[in-house]
């Protein structure tokens, strides 16, 4: 099972280029595009690769500052939400870095910020180092739509990763409109997993549909009995009607079967949460797959009415790209 240098890795990346995250203004970033930072993919270093400003980087990069000041970008998130933990990134810049960097967010339900606007402290000012990752984790339950990312007093950042729980508004979800309970986009999360070997568990909740093998959740060969498993926390309690599991791209390597156990969990924590999943009912007795398709199941699942947690169990290994649990909400 991969290891997760930090445990809000969990949460979904708020900063996500995917999602729509862009930089809507910036002091200077003369070097490189400051929405390079939003990118899924680990930052990459060009040995020898030029353009008209000096070296191409694969991040935000400032000017040297040769006045008072300091340089800093305004993001608009592609979903709001409350931020969990924060990863500043400065992988390949090692004499060009900040020496240190802070964040500010605010929530502001129509439009952008204005001159107006007042930002709260989600990270004071930490140190940096360069080639390095900077975990830090935050401790709020307020929702932001923006953040500004502060860097003293110039340099460059590979990625800014920015871990949380999307916002959404559930009283204007209507009784009998049906939606995607697990989404990360509704706040749904990957909590635990048997094995996540090529692929993170999160990756099953991404909008979307897989855009490759390394787009999905993928175990390693199992050599022993057993089966591999995840379980997800929805992100509101709900009523099932449909589940869909998709292995598109996993061919040689999908599972040859799944089912799926269910229950409605009161208190405890997360970490309680796999040895309790041993006794769920049963959502989805065990049903056949295919590689590289859609699988929808809906007359299959038994009716266990209002529920917040599900464990995907596939047999005995192998990859699937995206689950949908699709359902009203449970008031």
């Amino acid at each position: 099972m991969k290891a997760y240098a930090a445990p809000f890795e969990k949460f979904v990346n708020l900063a996500d280029a995917r999602l729509g995250t862009q930089a809507i203004s910036v002091t200077d970033d003369w070097f490189a595009d400051v929405n390079r930072m939003f990118q899924p993919t680990p930052a990459v270093w060009k040995e020898g690769v030029f353009d008209d400003n000096g070296k191409w980087m694969d991040g935000w990069e400032s000017r040297r500052k040769r006045f008072e000041g300091y340089d800093h970008a305004v993001i608009r998130l592609g979903v709001p939400g409350t931020i969990k933990g924060i990863d500043i990134d400065t992988s390949y810049f090692t004499g060009n870095y900040p020496p240190s960097a802070s964040l500010e967010g605010c929530f502001v339900a129509d439009g952008d910020p204005t001159s107006s606007t007042v930002w709260a402290e989600v990270l004071p000012a930490v140190d940096l180092q360069g080639n390095s990752h900077h975990y830090h984790e935050v401790r709020s339950e307020q929702a932001f739509t923006h953040l500004r990312f502060n860097i003293y007093p110039d340099g460059g950042v590979a990625r800014l990763r920015v871990y949380g729980v999307p916002f959404r508004d559930w009283a204007t979800v209507g009784d009998t409109e049906a939606l995607d309970l697990a989404a990360a986009l509704n706040g749904g999360r990957a909590l635990a997993c048997s094995d996540e070997h090529f692929g993170r568990m999160g990756n099953l909740l991404n909008p979307g549909r897989g855009v490759n093998m390394g787009d999905g959740w993928e175990t390693a060969r199992r050599r022993t009995p057993g089966n591999d498993w995840v379980i997800i926390a929805l992100g509101h309690p709900g009523v099932v009607e449909q589940v869909i599991v998709d292995t598109l791209h996993f061919k040689g390597n999908y599972p040859d079967s799944c089912s799926i156990q269910a229950a409605y969990v009161k208190g405890g924590t997360d970490s309680q949460i796999e040895t309790q999943s041993l006794f769920w009912r049963e959502l989805l007795p065990s049903q056949k797959l295919s590689m590289h398709q859609e699988h929808s199941f809906a007359e299959q699942l038994h009716a266990l009415g209002p529920i917040t947690h599900i464990r995907l169990n596939v047999f005995p290994d192998g990859g699937v790209s995206r689950l949908r649990v699709l359902g009203k909400l449970a008031r």
